[in-house]
């Protein structure tokens, strides 16, 4: 495979660049959403801030591979779907894709706002400080925390949903549709439909 076959999407698998900002946001997401769910339940005490702390930095990280990959997508193509694979199918993925992309963005700008409707300092790993993005504000920051929780058991389900289509259509359907977003493995060529 060539560098450029590499470095660029083709018809039958992801890039090397798409590859490493999908499983490194995906690996990121899991960490976010378990560590998510057991700091809320830790006692008051200076590890639990600094667990949040580090909580809100992997979730501007998140953030910001984010923007990176929306802009890596508009600028590398995408593989077509399997040959013979039904329309409500890639309708159904299509959609899965685009939720899945608007909560990996809703979710660390809901915390975020909640940070700053909370009136809490957002030190980036304890490097530097971001902007608030609101004044202080009880009633913004009961709106953001629950878009934040929602959103995260929106985004668990479709991540679920996701995970499940890819291993349905690896055991049963026998595509290639996981193996051309695995980087250790290679897709077999397919004829456009």
């Amino acid at each position: 495979m060539s560098t450029s076959k590499q470095l660029r999407s083709t018809d039958q698998g992801w890039s090397a660049i798409s590859q490493t900002l999908h499983w490194l946001i995906a690996v990121l997401v899991i960490g976010l959403g378990i560590v998510g769910l057991i700091m809320t339940e830790l006692p008051t005490s200076p590890t639990k801030i600094k667990i949040y702390a580090l909580h809100k930095s992997v979730g501007i990280t998140v953030l910001a591979l984010m923007v990176l990959r929306l802009i890596w997508r508009l600028f590398d193509r995408r593989p077509a779907y399997p040959s013979g694979m039904p329309v409500w199918q890639t309708s159904l993925a299509t959609l899965t894709h685009g939720l899945l992309y608007l909560l990996l963005f809703v979710m660390p700008l809901s915390g975020w706002l909640y940070n700053s409707a909370s009136n809490f300092a957002l030190r980036y790993f304890g490097w530097f400080s971001l902007p608030a993005l609101s004044a202080p504000d009880p009633q913004l920051k009961a709106l953001a925390l629950e878009v934040h929780q929602w959103g995260f058991y929106l985004l668990a389900s479709l991540l679920l949903v996701h995970v499940a289509a890819a291993l349905k259509h690896h055991w049963m359907e026998r595509d290639d549709t996981l193996n051309r977003m695995l980087p250790w493995r290679t897709s077999k060529e397919r004829p456009r439909p």
